[in-house]
């Protein structure tokens, strides 16, 4: 009941403010023509679907998130992505002054920032937030999710093409950075920290610096240390090789002592002074 009273109270009552809003921009295009067609009821109708499905796709995928009404006061991630679609809009009409300006409103508001070329699909997700950076020619595919720290970034002062492109299902975890005009495949997983600087084909999952595919297709690449592939327990090869380096040193310690024990007693059989005493004894 709860959820319900949540989901129904603040969007019922900005759909009644959006279909005001809408009656009196539809009596204004009445009076002074087309120049208000921009404004009118139907894209503001399809304004508040897009809203409601942003907030839907957050509640799916933070269980931290109790209500609607806090998702959409209170969530800096929703709140940059929907100041993106926003500039997006603008900088596809060619208003780039105007699309640069409401981006960095929003990275002064949410500390999140996203160039208003970067090109977003449906169920974006970006969690928690803070220090996420978007480039401009980035691409995003459908349901994809970042966590705080994220840089989907270019290299050097190339023009063109220069930022990752993100397929469907992507995972990049916090604080990973994705650089280069590359593409990260459908359902892959970029682990916290990792940095990447080459292609991941799809559904692998890729650690470290710089980041290397340990995981693909469901079958191990390199030894894996955990088997749940969240953002956090992701197999770390370096720890891994780490570990079979310190058996191998310990290995080769035991060889040394043995051969240096078998050495000693070979040299008290045949000391000198032994051997002078059995021949005076004789």
């Amino acid at each position: 009941m709860e959820d319900k009273k949540n989901s129904f109270g603040l969007l019922d009552v900005a759909e009644d403010v959006a279909d005001l809003i809408g009656s009196g921009l539809s009596f204004l295009k009445e009076r002074f023509g087309d120049g208000l067609s921009c404004c009118a009821p139907e894209p503001l109708k399809h304004a508040a679907d897009e809203i409601r499905e942003e907030i839907r796709v957050v509640r799916e995928r933070d269980p931290a998130a109790k209500s609607d009404l806090e998702v959409l006061l209170l969530y800096s991630g929703l709140h940059a992505v929907l100041a993106h679609k926003v500039s997006h809009r603008l900088y596809g009409h060619g208003h780039l002054f105007a699309a640069r300006a409401v981006s960095q409103v929003a990275r002064a508001v949410t500390g999140i920032e996203i160039h208003p070329g970067a090109k977003i699909g449906k169920g974006f997700f970006i969690d928690h937030g803070s220090g996420v950076v978007i480039g401009e020619t980035a691409e995003i595919g459908d349901n994809c999710t970042l966590y705080q720290g994220v840089t989907l970034g270019g290299t050097g002062k190339d023009t063109g093409k220069r930022h990752p492109t993100l397929g469907n299902n992507v995972m990049v975890g916090a604080g990973a950075k994705v650089l280069g005009p590359f593409r990260i495949g459908d359902n892959s997983k970029i682990a916290a920290g990792a940095v990447v600087l080459t292609e991941i084909p799809d559904d692998c999952t890729a650690v470290g610096i710089p980041a290397r595919v340990v995981r693909c297709k469901n079958e191990k690449v390199a030894a894996d240390a955990n088997k749940n592939l969240d953002h956090v327990h992701i197999p770390d090869p370096m720890s891994t090789e780490l570990s079979s380096l310190r058996k191998e040193l310990e290995r080769l310690e035991k060889e040394i002592a043995a051969i240096k024990a078998e050495a000693f007693s070979g040299s008290e059989e045949t000391d000198p002074d032994t051997q002078e005493k059995d021949h005076e004894t004789v």
